[in-house]
């Protein structure tokens, strides 16, 4: 997967109602969440599943999921991952994938493409991952910053924020340009 040097998302996206026909959603704009309410929860969860694509060889491709630790970072979802799991050879294969956070009562479910992180990104990710997780991540230190293993950054393209709660009147879909 080649490297790319990514700027922070800086604009906000773009909020509207979720195409979900037969849910009973409203039509309008009254109601729908803030960015700023999935933002939250994307920096508060302290797991999300990553959902991959396994190209299948010979096979049908299948999904795959899984659950990783990671960072909402500068408007990118950051994750670690050893370079020969099944993540990353996914990953290597096809960038598209989904991430969600772990309360499924107040989901927020990132669609979007994985880009290798660069030096930068990954020094600011390891410090504020020590910090989330308390997990001392200097044995791998060296490798992560030599780029020998991946760290991910999640760019979104598309998020769906899903509040049981208030379902039908607070459904939203954000869309990044």
């Amino acid at each position: 997967m080649p490297l790319k040097k990514a700027a922070a998302q800086s604009k906000k996206p773009k909020a509207s109602r979720p195409h979900m026909p037969g849910y009973g959603l409203p039509a309008g704009s009254k109601g729908l969440l803030p960015w700023s309410w999935a933002e939250q929860r994307l920096k508060k969860s302290h797991n999300y599943w990553i959902t991959t694509v396994n190209p299948g060889g010979s096979l049908p491709p299948s999904p795959h999921t899984m659950v990783v630790w990671g960072l909402w970072q500068d408007g990118w979802l950051l994750f670690s991952t050893g370079s020969k799991s099944r993540k990353a050879r996914n990953l290597a294969d096809s960038a598209n994938c989904v991430l969600c956070t772990e309360h499924a009562n107040e989901a927020v479910i990132v669609e979007g493409v994985a880009e290798i992180a660069d030096v930068g990104a990954r020094r600011k990710f390891l410090s504020q991952y020590q910090r989330k997780y308390k997990f001392d991540m200097s044995s791998m230190r060296l490798d992560i910053l030599s780029m020998k293993e991946p760290v991910f950054q999640v760019r979104p393209r598309v998020v769906f924020g899903l509040w049981e709660k208030h379902f039908q009147s607070k459904s939203t879909r954000w869309k990044f340009e």
